[in-house]
Order: C-alpha cells, then sequence, then structure tokens
C-alpha cells in the first residue's frame, strides 16, 4: 500500500472513530492487566462478564492474591482455560508485588517476564493503559494487514515490524484499536462487510465480497 493510500486509510477510520480504545473493561492498569491476560482464546464479552465481578471484590494484586487459585477460578470460571489463567494471574500478582511494588511496569521486558504475559499482552497494556506507540498483533490485525496490503507478513512478529514502520507517526498510538475494531466488525475472516467498508477502494484484497453475494 503506498503511502498516501495509508495516510487516506487512517484518517477514514479515524474520522469514523476519534478516540478508539480497548472493549475490555477495566479501572487502571493492573486491572487491564488481568483482563488481557485474561483474554487469551477468549472474547472481551466473557471476560467483562467475569471482571464485573471479579474487580469490585479483588480488584488490586493483594486481593487477587489472597483468593488463591481456587477463589479465584471460581470468579473466571466462565472464562476458556480458568484453572490456567488462574495460577498465572495469582502468580502475576505474586511478582507484581515482590519486583514491582504492586504497580504494572512499563518496561516490555518486566512485563513479559510475568505468568500469562506474552509479547502480545504486554503490547497491549503499554498501548492502552500508558499511550505508549505499540502494535498488539492477534488475529484480526494480522488479517487486516495482509489483506489490505497495508503490512504483509507471514508471521504477527513480521507483521507487527512492518505496522511500525508502514503507519504514519500521527496515527500509530490509536492504530493498533483502529485495526483490531475493523477486524472485528468489518473485515471479519468469514463473509467480511466489504460492501459497507469506509477503506474499501484502498484495499489491495482480491476476495472483497459484494452486495449482491
Amino acid at each position: 500500500m503506498k503511502p498516501e493510500a495509508r495516510q487516506q486509510m487512517f484518517e477514514r477510520l479515524r474520522s469514523r472513530n476519534p478516540h478508539p480504545t480497548t472493549e475490555l473493561e477495566y479501572g487502571d492498569p493492573f486491572q487491564l492487566l488481568i483482563a488481557v491476560i485474561l483474554s487469551a482464546q477468549a472474547t472481551d464479552r466473557s471476560v467483562n462478564l467475569a471482571t464485573r465481578k471479579l474487580f469490585p471484590v479483588a480488584g488490586t494484586p493483594a486481593a487477587i492474591l489472597a483468593l488463591g487459585e481456587e477463589g479465584l477460578s471460581q470468579h473466571i470460571r466462565t472464562i476458556g482455560l480458568y484453572k490456567t489463567k488462574a495460577k498465572n494471574v495469582i502468580a502475576t500478582c505474586g511478582l507484581l508485588l515482590e519486583r514491582h511494588g504492586g504497580a504494572v511496569p512499563r518496561a516490555h521486558e518486566d512485563l513479559e517476564s510475568l505468568p500469562g504475559v506474552g509479547r502480545k499482552t504486554a503490547n497491549v497494556v503499554l498501548n492502552t493503559a500508558f499511550g505508549e506507540p505499540t502494535m498488539a498483533v492477534d488475529t484480526h490485525i494480522f488479517r487486516v494487514a495482509n489483506r489490505t496490503g497495508l503490512a504483509k507478513g507471514s508471521t504477527p512478529l513480521a507483521v507487527e515490524k512492518k505496522l511500525l514502520r508502514a503507519v504514519p507517526a500521527e496515527f500509530l498510538k490509536d492504530a493498533h484499536h483502529w485495526l483490531i475494531l475493523h477486524g472485528r466488525y468489518t473485515c471479519k475472516a468469514i463473509k467480511p462487510a466489504c460492501p459497507a467498508c469506509p477503506i474499501a477502494d484502498l484495499c489491495a484484497w482480491r476476495g472483497k465480497t459484494r452486495a449482491d453475494a
């Protein structure tokens, strides 16, 4: 995708949603971190349903740690892989208290050292909680970047690196949210809504759907 097209793409996405953000519900960086850990292979909706009950009872590292794995599991059992996630969250809370005074670290390597936190989760927290221009490439962003021709790559890391170079600087802080929402609601894996897509004329994908299809 040419520079002029990339500029137009993000201008259009911004005009439709000037202040994009995550659909996960949270009150502070710690709660966002926990919500993102819980969201792996789960929907934001299922996570929100669980954390709406969890965070009022235990919304800090110490409070969640006090629940223990079994207690936490009772709050998140409706989320996929809840036992593994409960183990990781408890371990993460312990390390946050031990190493960081209960605060969420802002260094990428410190975040990735926490159980249940990979590169994508770290990027989400850095971008959403701290406003850093990172790019968390999930399945939606991977699909949109490759389909449109914005940043083609065979792995999430390759796409991430290309996006950081391809997205105009003025849009980089919010690009993660625009792309994930576009992939979730418009450029869907099955039956993408190409006729309603605001950037269809800029998109290089040959498999575009038609209004009469």
